[in-house]
């Protein structure tokens, strides 16, 4: 593993145990939205490794498709995004609102580079036996 993808590892999941154990600790009430919102910044990240992917492969794809992922994304994803906001976020208290978005901030860059750390690894392993049995057959 890379140095930089161990401190950004270590970094945010510092800044999420060590939030989410000060709301323990002192008894705050944002306690159950940090919860909830490391979970939405996991998927959050999950989410836009998978269109990263999706729009990867469409390369070579028919113009009519490309058109119809865009819109078919663009038609969940805004009125998604816009209630999240107006509803969730900005319904909150406003002393909850700072420590939940850097809890799902957190969340998302540490599952990002793990995701990406895992990723490696697993092409790795797929590719050794493959060079070894290239080497070997010649």
């Amino acid at each position: 593993m890379k140095t930089k993808a161990k401190v950004l590892l270590t970094v945010s999941l510092l800044i999420a145990v060590g939030m989410i154990a000060n709301a323990i600790i002192q008894q705050q009430a944002v306690l159950p939205y940090l919860g909830i919102f490391f979970v939405v910044g996991l998927g959050l990240a999950m989410l836009r490794l998978f269109v990263n992917g999706m729009i990867k492969k469409m390369k070579g794809k028919h113009i009519g498709v490309k058109v119809l992922f865009f819109v078919v994304l663009l038609g969940f994803g805004i009125p998604f995004q816009n209630w999240f906001r107006t509803d969730v976020i900005l319904a909150m208290s406003t002393e909850f609102i700072i420590p939940c978005i850097i809890i799902a901030v957190a969340s998302m860059v540490f599952m990002t580079v793990l995701y990406g750390v895992l990723y490696e690894r697993k092409k790795l392993r797929y590719l050794e036996p493959n060079i070894e049995k290239a080497l070997s057959d010649k």
